[in-house]
């Protein structure tokens, strides 16, 4: 029975994907195979012996200690792309909001309700309508920074609608640059996008080299009348330089979701509940993958969207699957081998991934393996997490 410790609400089908015969599945699980939560920050609380994994129903993961998840042996996975619609739409629907003053117009409206005759309503809408006049999207560049799952969608719709598009991304994918539309024009840099673009869209990761990569510097060099969108992480713009930028025109509008008190009161500022993945089907979509990526390493040790472990699947052969992770060193793979060798035990089909300083490696073999096999290959230097599924 495998046992996964669930934290915040998890939408109901991603944990009707965990077979009740095999799993329990619950907040109070005392020892947990797995984790599998959303927002809840595990930053400072102990992580249980019996733990393997931890999925993050979500992209981004800072609220996950993923450094010392990988000195324990901990698969640490994330679900990008399970929310990209949602963010998309949101994305299309801040940049409309953006250039024509909907929340203007809707509270004029209101204000209206109480006040006026309903004969009335007519000639002072139209009297006061050139007060909410605005602009269109099509024709307008679009620049798009991180092209990721979200990006792509974000970048390939900017197109659908009309503007152009141009994109940058340092460390863009082989699966991410198939997604792309060929007609999204390639940035050899950030700072070569913001000077071309009329609305400048991120999504890109919360880690160390996009900390405040938007800054005054780099917001000197937007055409004055930029609009500027975060959906991705409050970390990566710096708000100080964004509400001057406004003040002084090099903005026209800044749409974030995640606003602070000072951003929240600027009028050319529109700011967002943290509302980018917050729709039932994202939900439902992240809790899904998740489960299925917790299930599949727990029951296969297979990897997919982990983001400390490399990517490895394969499909079963043989009797027997062992699996291992190691330092990225040379002759512990070898040394394993050997010692499967050494005890007649034939490999049926095998695979070796690494990233960075660590290395994972999945052997099916055609017979059984004892328990003294399993303590000969975990005292290998460098080999931890020996599993025989």
């Amino acid at each position: 029975m495998y046992r996964i410790r669930t934290y915040n609400a998890i939408a109901a089908k991603g944990l009707a994907c965990f077979p009740a015969e095999r799993y329990a599945v619950g907040p109070a699980e005392p020892r947990p195979d797995a984790c599998i939560l959303r927002s809840h920050k595990l930053h400072g609380e102990p992580l249980p012996d019996s733990l393997l994994a931890i999925a993050r129903a979500g992209a981004g993961v800072n609220n996950v200690p993923v450094d010392a998840c990988s000195e324990r042996g901990i698969v640490v996975f994330n679900t990008p792309g399970a929310n990209a619609n949602a963010v998309k739409e949101l994305v299309v629907t801040g940049m409309g909001m953006a250039c024509r003053d909907l929340a203007g117009g809707i509270a004029f409206c209101r204000g209206l309700a109480g006040t006026a005759a309903d004969a009335e309503m007519p000639a002072l809408l139209e009297k006061n309508k050139k007060t909410f006049a605005g602009s269109e999207l099509q024709g307008k560049t679009l620049g798009v920074v991180g092209l990721g799952a979200i990006g792509a969608m974000v970048a390939n719709l900017g197109l659908e609608l009309g503007m152009q598009v141009a994109g940058y991304d340092p460390a863009i994918s082989v699966e991410a640059a198939w997604r792309l539309s060929s007609l999204v024009e390639k940035m050899d840099s950030l700072e070569a996008l913001l000077g071309r673009a009329d609305f400048v869209t991120l999504h890109v990761p919360a880690i160390e080299s996009t900390y405040r990569m938007i800054n005054s510097e780099r917001l000197k060099l937007c055409a004055p009348g930029t609009v500027l969108l975060n959906f991705a992480r409050e970390s990566i713009v710096d708000n100080g330089a964004v509400l001057a930028a406004l003040d002084s025109g090099q903005l026209r509008r800044f749409v974030t979701d995640f606003p602070d008190t000072a951003l929240a009161g600027h009028p050319a500022v529109i700011p967002m509940p943290h509302l980018g993945a917050s729709t039932a089907e994202a939900e439902e979509n992240c809790a899904i993958m998740a489960a299925e990526q917790i299930i599949d390493y727990l029951e296969n040790g297979n990897i997919r969207n982990s983001v400390n472990f490399p990517t490895a699947s394969m499909s079963r052969m043989g009797k027997t699957r062992i699996t291992f992770a190691n330092q990225n060193v040379p002759r512990v793979l070898g040394t394993v081998l050997g010692l499967l060798s050494e005890a007649n035990i034939n490999i049926a089909d095998m695979l070796n991934r690494s990233r960075a300083e660590l290395a994972y490696n999945i052997i099916d073999v055609e017979a059984e393996v004892d328990a003294a096999m399993v303590t000969a290959i975990g005292a290998v230097e460098g080999v931890s997490g020996v599993r025989v599924l």
